[in-house]
Protein backbone atom coordinates (compact mmCIF):
# COMPACT_ATOMS: atom_id res chain seq x y z
CA UNK A 1 0.00 0.00 0.00
CA UNK A 2 1.65 3.40 -1.33
CA UNK A 3 -1.65 5.57 -2.33
CA UNK A 4 -4.75 4.44 -0.31
CA UNK A 5 -8.45 6.83 -0.24
CA UNK A 6 -10.69 6.72 2.43
CA UNK A 7 -13.78 6.92 1.63
CA UNK A 8 -17.26 6.77 2.97
CA UNK A 9 -20.33 8.71 4.48
CA UNK A 10 -19.94 11.67 6.45
CA UNK A 11 -19.49 10.74 10.06
CA UNK A 12 -18.53 7.40 9.38
CA UNK A 13 -15.10 7.60 10.89
CA UNK A 14 -13.06 8.42 7.81
CA UNK A 15 -10.39 11.10 9.07
CA UNK A 16 -9.94 9.16 12.35
CA UNK A 17 -9.58 5.76 10.62
CA UNK A 18 -7.43 7.73 8.07
CA UNK A 19 -5.20 9.30 10.93
CA UNK A 20 -4.60 6.00 12.74
CA UNK A 21 -3.77 4.33 9.03
CA UNK A 22 -0.98 7.48 8.69
CA UNK A 23 0.58 6.71 12.23
CA UNK A 24 0.61 3.26 11.33
CA UNK A 25 2.11 3.33 7.85
CA UNK A 26 3.92 6.50 8.01
CA UNK A 27 2.00 7.77 4.76
CA UNK A 28 1.71 11.17 3.98
CA UNK A 29 -2.04 11.96 4.88
CA UNK A 30 -4.16 14.39 2.92
CA UNK A 31 -8.11 15.76 3.43
CA UNK A 32 -9.75 17.32 0.61
CA UNK A 33 -11.88 19.02 2.71
CA UNK A 34 -8.60 21.19 3.36
CA UNK A 35 -8.61 21.60 -0.26
CA UNK A 36 -12.01 22.39 -0.30
CA UNK A 37 -13.06 24.78 2.29
CA UNK A 38 -11.19 27.74 3.36
CA UNK A 39 -11.13 28.74 7.15
CA UNK A 40 -13.98 31.58 6.62
CA UNK A 41 -16.07 28.68 5.30
CA UNK A 42 -16.33 28.94 1.79
CA UNK A 43 -14.74 26.80 -0.94
CA UNK A 44 -12.56 27.28 -3.57
CA UNK A 45 -13.54 26.32 -7.00
CA UNK A 46 -13.55 23.32 -8.88
CA UNK A 47 -10.90 23.85 -10.69
CA UNK A 48 -8.56 25.35 -8.17
CA UNK A 49 -9.76 22.35 -6.13
CA UNK A 50 -9.04 20.25 -9.12
CA UNK A 51 -5.17 21.42 -9.53
CA UNK A 52 -4.38 21.09 -6.41
CA UNK A 53 -6.00 16.95 -5.95
CA UNK A 54 -3.80 16.22 -9.35
CA UNK A 55 -0.78 17.50 -7.70
CA UNK A 56 -1.36 15.48 -4.66
CA UNK A 57 -2.27 11.89 -7.11
CA UNK A 58 1.34 12.63 -8.62
CA UNK A 59 2.95 11.93 -5.38
CA UNK A 60 4.35 8.86 -4.58
CA UNK A 61 3.17 8.10 -1.48
CA UNK A 62 -0.03 9.10 0.20
CA UNK A 63 -3.52 8.46 2.22
CA UNK A 64 -6.32 10.79 0.80
CA UNK A 65 -9.20 11.29 3.01
CA UNK A 66 -12.87 12.36 1.57
CA UNK A 67 -15.45 11.25 -0.14
CA UNK A 68 -16.36 14.07 -2.50
CA UNK A 69 -17.91 11.71 -5.19
CA UNK A 70 -17.24 14.16 -8.20
CA UNK A 71 -13.32 13.45 -8.03
CA UNK A 72 -13.99 9.52 -6.98
CA UNK A 73 -12.97 8.07 -9.86
CA UNK A 74 -9.78 10.21 -10.82
CA UNK A 75 -8.37 9.11 -7.12
CA UNK A 76 -9.82 5.45 -7.83
CA UNK A 77 -7.25 5.62 -11.03
CA UNK A 78 -4.60 6.98 -9.10
CA UNK A 79 -4.33 4.93 -5.79
CA UNK A 80 -3.55 0.86 -4.88
CA UNK A 81 -5.95 0.79 -2.15
CA UNK A 82 -9.42 1.71 -1.63
CA UNK A 83 -10.99 1.95 2.45
CA UNK A 84 -14.38 2.07 2.11
CA UNK A 85 -16.04 3.07 5.24
CA UNK A 86 -19.67 1.63 5.21
CA UNK A 87 -21.26 2.19 8.24
CA UNK A 88 -24.84 2.22 9.61
CA UNK A 89 -26.65 5.39 9.09
CA UNK A 90 -27.41 5.90 12.59
CA UNK A 91 -23.74 5.80 13.89
CA UNK A 92 -22.87 7.85 10.87
CA UNK A 93 -25.41 10.64 12.09
CA UNK A 94 -24.19 10.28 15.92
CA UNK A 95 -20.41 10.59 14.27
CA UNK A 96 -21.54 13.85 13.17
CA UNK A 97 -23.75 15.00 16.09
CA UNK A 98 -20.14 14.01 18.03
CA UNK A 99 -17.74 16.41 16.77
CA UNK A 100 -19.59 19.47 17.16
CA UNK A 101 -17.46 22.12 19.22
CA UNK A 102 -14.14 20.21 18.94
CA UNK A 103 -11.29 21.15 16.83
CA UNK A 104 -10.54 18.90 14.16
CA UNK A 105 -7.28 18.83 11.63
CA UNK A 106 -9.47 17.97 9.06
CA UNK A 107 -11.74 20.73 8.80
CA UNK A 108 -10.41 24.41 8.93
CA UNK A 109 -12.65 26.00 11.65
CA UNK A 110 -14.91 24.10 14.61
CA UNK A 111 -18.60 23.04 13.65
CA UNK A 112 -21.18 24.15 16.42
CA UNK A 113 -24.04 22.89 14.47
CA UNK A 114 -25.08 19.58 12.50
CA UNK A 115 -26.76 22.02 9.68
CA UNK A 116 -29.69 20.19 8.19
CA UNK A 117 -27.79 20.74 4.86
CA UNK A 118 -25.53 18.20 6.15
CA UNK A 119 -27.56 16.20 7.94
CA UNK A 120 -29.33 15.97 4.64
CA UNK A 121 -26.12 14.18 2.57
CA UNK A 122 -26.11 11.86 5.30
CA UNK A 123 -29.41 10.57 5.16
CA UNK A 124 -29.28 9.95 1.36
CA UNK A 125 -26.17 8.61 1.87
CA UNK A 126 -26.66 4.99 1.64
CA UNK A 127 -29.55 5.82 -1.16
CA UNK A 128 -27.47 8.06 -3.63
CA UNK A 129 -24.16 7.76 -3.01
CA UNK A 130 -23.29 4.28 -2.03
CA UNK A 131 -24.74 2.70 -4.82
CA UNK A 132 -22.62 4.88 -6.90
CA UNK A 133 -19.32 4.11 -4.67
CA UNK A 134 -20.33 0.28 -5.16
CA UNK A 135 -20.47 0.71 -9.14
CA UNK A 136 -16.92 2.06 -9.12
CA UNK A 137 -15.44 -0.50 -6.64
CA UNK A 138 -16.31 -2.86 -9.02
CA UNK A 139 -15.27 -1.40 -12.32
CA UNK A 140 -11.46 -1.42 -10.58
CA UNK A 141 -11.69 -4.27 -8.61
CA UNK A 142 -9.49 -6.17 -10.16
CA UNK A 143 -6.14 -3.78 -10.07
CA UNK A 144 -7.18 -2.31 -6.52
CA UNK A 145 -6.99 -3.57 -2.73
CA UNK A 146 -10.88 -2.97 -1.67
CA UNK A 147 -11.46 -3.11 1.92
CA UNK A 148 -15.11 -2.37 3.00
CA UNK A 149 -15.92 -2.02 6.86
CA UNK A 150 -19.14 -2.07 8.18
CA UNK A 151 -18.31 -1.31 11.54
CA UNK A 152 -15.46 0.71 13.64
CA UNK A 153 -14.81 -2.49 15.34
CA UNK A 154 -13.64 -3.74 11.96
CA UNK A 155 -11.64 -0.72 11.38
CA UNK A 156 -9.85 -1.21 14.51
CA UNK A 157 -9.04 -4.84 13.97
CA UNK A 158 -7.34 -3.73 10.66
CA UNK A 159 -5.72 -1.09 12.35
CA UNK A 160 -4.17 -3.73 14.95
CA UNK A 161 -3.25 -5.96 12.01
CA UNK A 162 -1.26 -3.24 10.20
CA UNK A 163 0.34 -1.92 13.53
CA UNK A 164 2.00 -5.82 13.92
CA UNK A 165 3.18 -5.24 10.60
CA UNK A 166 4.84 -1.72 10.34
Amino acid sequence: MLKAIVIGSPGAGKSTFARKLNAATGLPLYYLDLLWHRPDQTTVTQKAFDAQLKGLLKQDRWIIDGNYQRTLELRLKACDTVFLLDIALDICLLGAQSRIGRKREDLPWIETEVDKEFRQSILDFPKIQLPEIYKLLKKYQTDKEIVIFHSHKETEDYLQNVSDFA
